[in-house]
């Protein structure tokens, strides 16, 4: 306790260290008004569906009016698309207002029964569907000859809804090139049974005595950052974490680099304690400091540039409060165990600028250049994947749909690894060096 007592009492009587830590808090808090426009977004907001998430709601549906229990089958014969695409879909929907359910046949993904964008069931992978409402459930089927069926999953569905077929095929991904693709889907003649009110079909559809040949495009189901551009993440509110990482980087390599240009590093360590309880020492106090400062300025930066773009009209990606409080709470631990790994390499390296670029190099470099655009997904999921860089994960609150083709990259707020699994990385990294920095303050001389 006297120990660390003693490195808190240096660490603040050093007015640049002190400086440095709020200087990083500042940068996190202060850093989002560089990318603030002057005005309200000029892009109009994205559709959203039952749940409040963005959601892509453009498909061809031909369609008849459903008011009440009722059955529809029919047979894909034949679905193909112009790239391709292996999410290109044609089937079964019933919807009712912006709540739907859908059973299909995909380009690569056999069989899904989908629900209200957000949800997917596989199924087997054959070419006859049937979708059954009765009271308030839809019931999604699939089967290989139209006479033994499989439940692929049910759905609550009530009120008076349009029922019919209907095809999508979302933009072919290749890298991070985006290619518009078009679906054309042939099905059966459809099989009615239940309350189908007498009407004609609805939709743009080529019809003969053997069924419907149909052609669409777009996509039904949960909009990503790529479909939204201009949307607002909160990791991009954070955006300050990197300038204020470069900063702390620089006090944890002077905290020690420091001690050893003067000498001062022989009287910390001739007080009569252990050499690795002065590390420790250092480290703990470094990192409590930067800790502290971190969480308050992310615990103030993500409630008050939240308020602030949507009152510039721009469009905010949802985010649950604990996602919120992961992100907040995991950048101030980015900070902290970043301050460690730089107090590491300063014992291992002992010079300033030797130490404060290598540590740069692995923590801030490939985080900097993932957010390349133009960057290969593969080499910017390798960078966020295998380097301290991994760590920036933490701040990720956008979801990454396995039922969605998109750019998911760390340019568009999407990691390779999951938030915690990312910071172990960095923990990794910072265990190793203060592991090394230990063995070597104990052989070498001072």
């Amino acid at each position: 306790m006297n120990l660390l007592r003693a490195e808190f009492t240096k660490f603040r009587s050093v007015p640049g260290w002190v400086r440095g830590v709020v200087m990083a808090a500042l940068l996190i808090l202060l850093f989002p008004v560089t990318g603030l426009g002057g005005g309200p977004g000029d892009e109009p907001s994205p559709v959203t569906g039952p749940d409040g998430q963005p959601v892509n709601n453009s498909y061809s549906f031909v369609h008849r009016p459903l008011t009440g229990d009722g059955q529809i089958t029919v047979a894909v014969s034949k679905l193909s698309s112009e790239q391709d695409g292996p999410w290109a879909k044609a089937g079964l929907m019933v919807r009712a207002g912006s709540r739907y359910a859908a059973i299909m046949v995909t380009g690569g993904h056999g069989v899904r029964m989908q629900h209200d964008y957000l949800y997917d069931k596989a199924g087997p992978a054959v070419r006859w569907l049937r979708l059954t409402r009765s009271g308030g459930t839809v019931t999604g089927e699939a089967s290989a000859d139209g006479s033994r069926w499989t439940v692929v999953d049910k759905v609550q569905l009530s009120g008076p809804a349009q029922a019919g077929l209907f095809v999508a095929c979302p933009s072919r991904i290749r890298g991070i090139a985006i290619a518009d693709d078009t679906a054309t889907a042939v099905f059966s003649r459809p099989e009615l049974a239940g309350a189908w009110p007498v009407a004609d079909w609805a939709g743009s559809v080529v019809s003969s005595d053997a069924g419907f040949t149909m052609t669409g495009r777009g996509d039904l189901g949960p909009a990503t950052r790529s479909d939204v551009p201009v949307g607002v993440a909160v990791g991009d509110l954070l955006f300050g974490t990197f300038p204020a990482l470069i900063v702390i980087v620089v006090v944890g390599t002077l905290m020690v680099t420091t001690e050893y240009r003067y000498g001062v590093i022989r009287l910390s360590l001739s007080a009569g304690t252990g050499r690795v309880r002065v590390l420790l020492a250092k480290a703990a106090v470094l990192a409590g400091a930067t800790f502290a400062a971190a969480i308050l300025a992310s615990a103030l930066a993500v409630p008050l540039w939240l308020r602030v773009v949507r009152s510039l009209g721009a469009y905010v990606f949802p985010a649950g409060p604990l996602a919120l409080l992961r992100a907040e709470v995991g950048t101030a631990a980015v900070l902290a165990i970043t301050a460690v790994l730089a107090l590491s390499v300063g014992v291992i390296l002992r010079r300033s600028a030797t130490a404060v670029t290598t540590v740069v190099v692995v923590t801030v470099l490939p985080y900097l250049l993932a957010l390349t655009p133009f960057l290969p997904p593969s080499v910017a999921q390798w960078m966020t994947r295998v380097t301290p860089a991994a760590a920036f994960a933490v701040q990720q609150t956008l979801t990454r749909y396995p039922q969605v083709d998109s750019v998911y990259t760390p340019a568009n707020g999407y990691y390779p690894l999951a938030p915690w699994a990312g910071l172990a990385v960095l923990c990794g990294y910072t265990a190793v060096a203060l592991a090394v920095a230990a063995v070597l303050l104990r052989r070498r001389d001072v």
